[in-house]
């Protein structure tokens, strides 16, 4: 038996157990008595014998049985000790002073004792609960990461503070893991903590709830069924949302790092077959070139080689992005610092996008027309031409597009805007995201999510950055900023 078990039936002793304690010191009183009487001890030392059971009554039982054990030594002391020998004279004053001096020591050592034996348990559970707390956090630290927290940490919970059931809830996957012995009622306790974001005690139950914190927000509750105390349940409840935060952490850092990895490996294989599809488009350009220039073709055949010249300038253009975006990410590509007047700029950027543009009117609005800025006329170019591709697919049919230029301080500010579906606000910014095409637009033109991804890194390779904002009445504006000296 534990000491704290032993602590805690002396705090209830049972009636017979007092009975038993009290006959016992009577036992050992008459007996004391008996034997003083017979060797024929003055009232003195027996009287010092006495006070010595009483005393050790009083440590090792309580009040009451040592005021039990004072009664019976002091009327054998009356009989036995004080004359008239062998009989009762209750009404002898020193039988009173006797009593008395019983009883003050009764009181006084039972009281010391009482409170020594409340700091000695109190202490041991400390000890206890410390000890299970350790416990705790160092089998935290070898748990298995990559399998769900949850499920781990009920039953370690259990285990260690032997509670009879114990309930956590995930609000990062909204699950609840058990273990013990739940109700069907009592198995979304956790969940209901959680959802109530209040702590509480079913002193019926014998059911705990806590909320787990990081910082001020909550990622979980626990439920506990047991005779913890509340210090212990608050101490766990902190240890256990430290251990669930670190797995969610994990996680997390494990999709991330797997999501780059995907990443990286599809762009290195889209890099690669751009490079390989360099040479075949150059060959199939030469042809059609050469085809025109044979002559003899009739209008079909020209139709078709035309077709096919444009369609292959497509594609260069389309595996010329890929290289830049691919070098742009591995900060392999020189920015230029060339001087740019920002209306020649746009004036190559539409004449580049001559066909995609073919029914829609184009506004444009620099009101500098000596407006320049320092940075590399090719991946500006591919940014702007790109923003006018994206205004020419996802615009209406016979809608206008604007492209308007302006200084705002030291920036630059370069938009395109257009009348089309409105892109949804949770959209706005994966959409300049590699390979991210919006739900609610993709169906309207084909296309690879590459683009606007170019147009972010041709950006931030001149410090500047891309935005855009969009609804249903005022239409779509993509923005461009700049730094005047290029960054």
């Amino acid at each position: 038996m534990r000491m704290s078990d032993f602590i805690g039936e002396r705090n209830h002793p049972t009636r017979a157990q007092v009975a038993g304690e009290c006959l016992a010191g009577s036992w050992v009183i008459a007996l004391l008595a008996f034997a003083g009487f017979v060797l024929q001890f003055n009232a003195a030392p027996v009287g010092f014998l006495f006070l010595l059971v009483v005393v050790c009554e009083a440590i090792l039982c309580g009040f009451w049985q040592a005021s039990v054990v004072s009664i019976v030594a002091c009327a054998c002391l009356d009989y036995f000790f004080y004359p008239p020998v062998l009989r009762f004279t209750i009404t002898d004053p020193q039988d009173w002073v006797a009593l008395g001096a019983f009883e003050i020591s009764a009181l006084l050592v039972s009281r010391l004792s009482s409170r020594e034996k409340l700091q000695t348990r109190e202490a041991t559970l400390q000890r206890t609960s410390m000890e299970q707390l350790f416990e705790l956090s160092r089998s935290t630290l070898l748990m298995n990461l990559h399998q769900p927290p949850g499920p781990q940490l009920v039953q370690l919970i259990q285990r260690i503070f032997k509670a009879e059931a114990v309930a956590i809830f995930n609000a990062e996957s909204g699950t609840s893991d058990l273990s013990g012995a739940w109700a069907a009622d009592e198995r979304e306790l956790a969940k209901e903590c959680y959802l109530a974001q209040v702590d509480d005690e079913d002193k019926a139950a014998r059911v705990s709830r806590r909320l787990l914190r990081r910082g001020v927000d909550s990622i979980g509750a626990i439920a506990i069924r047991g005779d913890l105390g509340l210090l212990v349940v608050d101490a766990l409840a902190s240890l256990t949302a430290i251990t669930l935060d670190r797995c969610i952490s994990f996680q997390k850092e494990s999709e991330i790092e797997a999501a780059n990895l995907s990443e990286r490996l599809r762009a290195a294989v889209l890099d690669s077959l751009a490079h390989a599809v360099k040479t075949p488009l150059t060959a199939i350009q030469t042809a059609t070139a050469g085809l025109s220039e044979v002559g003899e073709l009739n209008a079909p055949q020209q139709e078709l080689a035309a077709l096919i010249d444009d369609e292959s300038r497509q594609l260069t253009q389309l595996s010329t992005k890929l290289l830049q975006t691919a070098k742009l990410e591995a900060r392999e590509l020189s920015v230029a610092r060339d001087e740019i007047v920002i209306g020649d700029l746009v004036t190559e950027a539409l004449e580049e996008q001559r066909g995609r543009m073919a029914g829609h009117s184009v506004e444009i609005k620099v009101p500098n027309p000596e407006l320049t800025i320092r940075g590399d006329r090719e991946l500006l170019s591919m940014a702007l031409a790109q923003y006018l591709d994206n205004a020419a697919k996802y615009s209406y049919a016979g809608a206008a597009v604007e492209v308007s230029a302006w200084e705002s301080h030291s920036e630059l500010m370069i938009s395109v805007h257009n009348f089309g579906p409105a892109i949804p606000i949770s959209d706005r910014e994966r959409i300049f995201q590699r390979f991210f095409r919006s739900e609610g637009t993709m169906h309207l033109a084909a296309g690879t999510g590459i683009g606007l991804s170019t147009v972010r890194m041709a950006a931030e390779a001149h410090r500047g950055h891309v935005w855009v904002i969009s609804n249903a009445n005022e239409g779509t504006t993509f923005f461009l900023s700049l730094p005047k000296d290029g960054g």
